[in-house]
Formats: structure tokens, C-alpha cells, sequence
């Protein structure tokens, strides 16, 4: 049997995973013949660290946020010297980065987070370059110095933001799709998509030059960014199209019963519409300067809704059913997002 061994400079750094470990990592065997402490239950690791000192706490992500909230609130209070990394797996890194950057006391309630699942020696070479994990016969890579880390975390972005806008590629709102869609259903919960263009992109740049048109995509990048809570996911996934990802705030699972007792039309959620309107409000307002004095207030959109489970129980089913509906805002004259279902209801018109 090859036993693996983590070398490091400082054999006495102490490192606990809490929770399924099974959840975050493709190796999970590997991790538990690590030098790590692992706990399955957050209660009993709390009582850990406080009787224990940890330089690295790792967090699997799961259940409400809330609890989670107050179980990291909880590990600070008793060890505020330790790096909490939280363990995400992709539906929930819009709740890591609010965790991440939420605050108790003047302390941030995480460090930092990681997608997963992930292998151990990725997560060992993200808590310290200087560690790498090797079998007893075959090394792997050299010891990751500061610069190897910095490319690695590089590799990553590339591979789920799209290098223009910032926003997230098509290849990640695809799978975060996925797995959103197939939490939702568990949960018996509403996830709409809205897909988006560009009106007259073409004449943009062809009349004004590819500068001005990546000045407009980034420019409506922000713009829909700004518009949006902080839990949706907003995407360009390809030319000038953009998709955004509405979901269920978590902060409101307790409300959820009065959001059921929607009307027939608003089983589309509200918030999404709103949001869509309000985008469109501020894009009238948009100051495009390599435009010259026309470029205030000229850019429109198209877009289609469509949400599950309503419009399609599966990623494929909802980016088709609102591209159909795109297309039909398109052909109507463009200027407006229109509802799966309802091509003579333009968004504007919903109450």
C-alpha cells in the first residue's frame, strides 16, 4: 500500500477540517493519512478549538446560511488568531464570498474559500506554498513557491471568468446552472434565468471600432453587477450576450411560504424582474464617452425569462426556452425582455 507524507517547514502547524470531508475533496482517502485533525460535527469542533490551538481551520460548506454564519462567529470568538478557509462547492460560492467578506466584531467571518472538490495537495499548496504532498516512491511537483501559487490561482480565474468583463464564463454558469437547479429542486425553490444581448452591437463596432464595443460589454457588466444581489451570478457567455442566474435569497428561506402564494404571472420571482427593470433604467442613463455626445442613453437590450421549474426542469431546457423568448423580443422590435409564454408581455408591463 503507497502511504503518502506531507513535508513541510513547520512540522508543528496544526490544520482541522470540519465537516464531510467526502464533499470537498476528489481524494478524500489521501486527506485522512494527512497530518490534519478532521471533525464531522461544527458543535464538536468548536469545543476543539477552544481547548486547542489550530493555525488553519477548513469549513465544507453546507446547510443555511444563517447557521453557518453563526458557527464561524462561533470559531472566531474562540480561536481569532486562526485562518478559516471555507470548502464551496460551486452553487455555493455566492454565499462563500458574502461570508468572506461579512464582519463580527471587526473580524471577517472567513479568509478565504475554495471551489471544490478538490484535490489535497491543491488544498495544502493553497493554505502554504512551501507544502506539497508526495507518495512514498514518485514525488510530485517541486515545492510551490509564492510565484507557482500565483499562477495557479491565475489558471483558475481563466478557467471560470471571462478575461473582458470580469463576470463569470459560460462554462461556469452552465455547471453552476446544474447544480443550482438540481438543489432547488430538492428544495422545492424557484431559479430563473435571464438571457440578454446587446441591441445593434454590430453597428457599435463596426461604426465606432472593437475599442468602443468592449467598452460597451464592460460597461454593461457593471452595470448588471451593480443591479443585482449580491447571491446572483452574473455571466457573458459569449459575444455580446450575457446570461444572470436568479436564485432563492437564503437570507429569506424563512419567508419562503408567503413567497409561494405568488399570482400566475409572478410565478416568475419578482426580484428578477425588477432587477431586469432596473437594469434597463440605468443603461438609459449610461454615458458612453467613445461614443461622443450621442453616447448617453443609446444602448438598449433584448432579454427572455425563463424560470424552473415552470419553463424546464434542466439547464438545457431553461437556456432554450429563453433564447426562444430572446428571439422573440428581438423580432418585435427589440428594447425589451419578454416572459416564456407570454411574447406579447413585454417585462414593462408586469406590475
Amino acid at each position: 500500500m503507497v502511504v503518502e507524507e506531507l513535508l513541510s517547514g513547520s512540522g508543528n502547524r496544526r490544520i482541522l477540517l470540519i465537516g464531510d470531508i467526502n464533499r470537498a475533496f476528489s481524494d478524500a482517502e489521501v486527506v485522512h493519512r494527512l497530518p490534519c485533525e478532521i471533525q464531522a460535527n461544527m458543535l464538536d469542533a468548536i469545543d476543539i478549538v477552544a481547548r486547542e490551538n489550530f493555525v488553519v481551520i477548513g469549513v465544507v460548506m453546507s446547510g443555511s446560511l444563517g447557521s453557518l454564519s453563526s458557527a464561524l462567529k462561533a470559531l472566531r470568538q474562540v480561536n481569532s488568531d486562526a485562518r478559516i478557509i471555507l470548502l464551496a462547492r460551486m452553487h455555493e460560492e455566492p454565499l462563500a464570498i458574502q461570508l468572506v467578506g461579512s464582519a463580527s466584531n471587526g473580524a471577517t467571518l472567513a479568509d478565504d474559500y475554495l471551489i471544490c472538490p478538490i484535490r489535497a495537495n491543491r488544498f495544502y499548496e493553497f493554505i502554504e506554498p512551501g507544502y506539497r504532498v508526495r507518495k512514498a516512491s514518485v514525488a510530485t511537483s517541486a515545492v510551490v513557491d509564492a510565484v507557482t501559487e500565483a499562477k495557479i490561482k491565475q489558471l483558475e480565474k481563466l478557467a471560470t471568468e471571462d478575461d473582458l468583463t470580469s463576470l463569470k464564463n459560460r462554462r461556469y454558469i452552465w455547471e453552476f446552472s446544474r447544480q443550482i437547479i438540481e438543489r432547488s429542486r430538492k428544495r422545492n425553490e424557484q431559479v430563473t434565468l435571464l438571457i440578454f444581448d446587446i441591441d445593434n452591437f454590430k453597428h457599435y463596432n463596426d461604426v465606432y471600432g472593437h475599442l468602443a464595443g468592449d467598452e460597451i460589454l464592460k460597461q454593461a457588466a457593471v452595470l448588471m453587477r451593480r443591479c443585482c444581489r449580491q447571491h446572483d451570478v452574473v455571466g457573458r457567455i459569449g459575444g455580446d450576450e450575457f446570461a444572470v442566474i436568479f436564485w432563492d435569497d437564503p437570507h429569506r428561506k424563512a419567508l419562503k411560504e408567503e413567497a409561494e402564494r405568488r399570482s400566475a404571472l409572478a410565478e416568475h420571482p419578482k426580484a428578477a424582474i425588477f432587477i431586469a427593470k432596473r437594469f434597463r433604467k440605468e443603461l438609459e442613463k449610461t454615458e458612453l464617452h467613445l461614443l461622443g455626445p450621442k453616447g448617453r442613453g443609446v444602448l438598449t437590450i433584448s432579454g427572455g425569462l425563463a424560470s424552473f421549474p415552470r419553463d424546464g426542469s434542466t439547464v438545457g431546457e431553461l437556456f432554450s426556452q429563453a433564447d426562444t423568448a430572446l428571439l422573440d423580443a428581438k423580432r418585435s422590435g427589440k428594447n425589451r425582455i419578454y416572459l416564456v409564454g407570454k411574447p406579447q408581455s413585454d417585462i414593462a408591463d408586469v406590475g
